[in-house]
């Protein structure tokens, strides 16, 4: 396995561990207690920029070195869905955002995800488009702000003025992050709508 694929397997496996420090899942122990305070949510911050890091990576070194496969091109995605989703589940376990936006991102994916399997039984693996990309920076740039939350909020230098702003913004960061993935979704369906439209006439 290449450089870059084993990247994005690395990204895979930091999604288990992200949520391990991002909600409780051992009752109300020691750990779980570290996981809810700022500690926890320092290293889930950490854990989640560093995968998503690699997601920049993993895509650069493809290129540069000349290692693009149809691994990569089916594994990127995935893992990036993988991260995304589990951040946003996070967010939804913490009350912070609604499951209704968790439900459009899933929805979106899953929608995305059978029409790539639908071409795969064709033999035509289809990369991530340039607005798909944009929409997962997006998400995740979402995410580390919501990440990031607390700190700015709970800051003794933060003012009450500052710190309702930079809820706005996340909010409004959440809203934009909804709107690319809808429209991105739309853009998937549509630039791939000739072979969906064949695949449903051989039904």
């Amino acid at each position: 396995m290449n450089v870059p694929n084993r990247l994005t397997l690395l990204r895979v496996l930091l999604v288990p561990v992200f949520l391990l420090f991002m909600v409780p899942v051992f009752g109300d122990g020691s750990f779980s207690q570290f996981v809810l305070s700022d500690g926890g949510r320092v290293v889930a911050t950490f854990i989640f920029i560093f995968a998503s890091l690699t997601d920049l990576f993993d895509g650069l070194l493809a290129r540069r070195m000349g290692l693009v496969s149809n691994f990569g091109k089916f594994l990127d995605p995935i893992a990036d869905k993988l991260l995304v989703i589990a951040g946003f589940a996070a967010f939804v376990e913490l009350g912070r955002i609604t499951s209704i936006a968790l439900m459009i991102i899933v929805a979106r994916e899953f929608i995305v995800t059978g029409i790539r399997l639908l071409a795969a039984e064709r033999g035509v693996v289809i990369s991530a488009s340039w607005f798909g990309k944009i929409k997962a920076v997006v998400q995740m740039l979402t995410l580390i702000f919501l990440l990031i939350e607390p700190f700015i909020t709970g800051s003794s230098y933060s003012t009450d003025e500052f710190s309702a702003a930079y809820v706005l913004f996340a909010n409004i960061m959440i809203i934009a992050t909804l709107v690319l993935t809808v429209l991105s979704g739309i853009d998937y369906w549509y630039k791939n709508r000739v072979m969906l439209r064949d695949l449903l006439e051989n039904l």
